[in-house]
């Protein structure tokens, strides 16, 4: 993959059901992103495409040990080059180009998944190794140009060595039982997104982020080969071993994917760092985020909503659970939220009906919300959120992530597991009380855009707040200016509460705003963080 402004991979991508190479933080900050495939030795020989697949590992334990033993080398990047008709074609000549679904992995042994390849061209540009693996037996699938057709039915001129193909994707009878239906896609770096019954492309995952908004630039790790353990004729889940390589680190991925009407993805990871890791993040994720009834003031646009993800939720250590409503700021923001031993995190699509966005072709109210479930205990470190400024919805300027609070040392093996959700939020204890929606403007008294008004709705778990239930009191903090007419009043039509206050923040820049309900019984209510900004 070149070094290029990501700026040029648009939302198109994302809606058609590709991957985005990498996220559009890249786009934003004035910084150089390193991208594996450009950080080759120069003294080192080029190195050929198909290294790992051809007699290589074929189950998770080759594939760590080949890892661990990549890793005690310099990082070097294969080298095959793309012919100049592919290397050079626009994302919709790209486009153009099908694999043939008669042509797709196991599609004659009539089994519950089925895998297409993805053909090399444009921004996806970087070799990928895959092979299936039958009786623990590995099968390098060469490239053909006899696995693509031309949208149009016109002739299509492809290269006849094996150039290796740019990701997967896998289907399987999510929605219809007689139709295959597309659950997840690996493409681009390491990324890679799925989606739940009846559900829209939106959030993406990857493997690894290294230095994300440095100023010194990212380095994006990539995924150089994957395994894929052919499923049985009465499987419900797929098996899928990677290898990924950067040059400060190599790993070993091994995910256990499970379609429904939720996804979910068990994820086992163990990484082998070249160099010290002083900024990494474990499960990262990118989402899509425009505006909101939060913060619309600056778009001019008939819809209400905008936004694949609203929010970012969190279940720390200590089991309370946390609610961060997402922003579009003016300049980079970063978040760092402190934890240890985290329950979950994830980056929620909560508004759900149509009526929240009046989108007719982008589904907003479909998108599947994200969420990370550590297996094990994780330690010390934060959850970073990192806010990108956007002025189109072609942007992923949302990016979430674990930090660990302890450097990962070169010449050491670290091992993390954790399950992926796409689909609906995770389910609150039944007496918790979740927050639908977040409303901010100008207050009624002032002109002052710096005088601002919050209205914070809180739902119900159950159809109705119990006829005997007691108000809530309600606390609302602010780092800085001044918080005055804090109410909180029933809201029959969530049902639930809703908690009003208005914030003065003249003369400040930035103000970190907490927002909790505590009742006198056994019920519990999310606790609403905010970050405003002046600009």
């Amino acid at each position: 993959m070149k070094n290029r402004q990501i700026s040029l991979m648009t939302r198109m991508v994302k809606r058609s059901g590709y991957a985005l190479v990498c996220a559009c933080v890249y786009l934003t900050m004035a910084s150089r992103a390193v991208y594996a495939d450009d950080a080759t030795n120069s003294d080192a020989p080029p190195q050929p495409y198909i290294q790992y697949t051809k007699n290589g590992p074929s189950d998770r334990n080759s594939v760590i040990e080949l890892a661990k033993k990549l890793a005690q080398s310099p990082y070097q990047a294969p080298s095959e080059p793309l012919p100049k008709s592919l290397a050079g074609m626009s994302l919709a000549q790209y486009k153009s180009i099908l694999f043939q679904p008669n042509q797709a992995v196991w599609a004659k042994d009539n089994l519950p998944f089925q895998m297409q390849l993805l053909m090399r061209g444009s921004y996806f540009d970087a070799p990928v190794e895959i092979a299936t693996v039958d009786n623990g037996q590995a099968n390098h699938l060469p490239f053909s140009p006899q696995l693509f057709t031309h949208s149009s039915g016109e002739p299509l001129t492809l290269p006849d060595q094996d150039i290796g193909f740019s990701g997967l994707s896998f289907y399987y009878r999510l929605n219809q039982p007689e139709t295959y239906n597309k659950v997840i896609e690996f493409q681009g770096a390491s990324y890679f997104k799925a989606i739940g019954k009846n559900e829209h492309w939106g959030a993406s995952a990857r493997g690894l982020a290294i230095d994300t908004a440095d100023p010194k630039g990212e380095e994006i790790p990539v995924f150089r080969a994957f395994w894929v353990e052919k499923p049985s004729d009465s499987s419900n889940s797929i098996v899928v071993n990677a290898l990924l390589d950067s040059p400060s680190v190599t790993g070993a991925y091994r995910f256990t994917i499970r379609p429904g009407d939720t996804t979910t993805m068990d994820v086992e990871v163990s990484l082998f760092p070249r160099k010290d890791l002083s900024k990494v993040g474990l499960a990262p994720m990118n989402s899509m985020y425009m505006f909101s009834t939060n913060d619309r003031q600056n778009f001019d646009d008939y819809r209400p909503e905008v936004h694949d993800s609203d929010g970012l939720l969190m279940v720390n250590g200590k089991g309370e659970r946390l609610w961060r409503p997402l922003t579009n700021p003016k300049t980079l923001q970063m978040s760092a939220f402190v934890d240890e031993a985290p329950i979950g995190f994830g980056l929620m699509q909560r508004d759900r009906n149509f009526s929240d966005y009046q989108d007719l072709s982008e589904h907003f109210q479909d998108r599947p919300s994200l969420w990370v479930e550590p297996i094990g205990n994780w330690g010390k470190g934060s959850v970073s959120l990192i806010e990108i400024p956007s002025d189109s919805e072609i942007h992923d300027n949302i990016v979430a992530y674990w930090a660990p609070k302890s450097p990962l040392k070169a010449g050491s093996e670290y091992d993390y597991s954790y399950r992926l959700h796409w689909g609906q939020d995770p389910h609150p204890a039944s007496n918790t009380y979740v927050i639908s929606g977040t409303y901010a403007g100008r207050t009624a008294e002032s002109k002052n855009s710096s005088h601002r008004h919050f209205v914070i709705d809180y739902r119900s778990p159950n159809a109705s707040i119990p006829a005997t239930a007691s108000m809530p009191m309600v606390n609302v903090i602010t780092s800085k200016g001044k918080i005055t007419d804090v109410q909180v009043v029933k809201n029959a039509y969530t049902p639930g509460y809703r908690v009003s206050f208005n914030l003065d923040g003249e003369g400040i820049s930035a103000a970190e705003l907490r927002a909790e309900l505590t009742f006198n019984d056994n019920r519990k209510a999310e606790t609403w963080l905010y970050r405003w900004t002046s600009s």
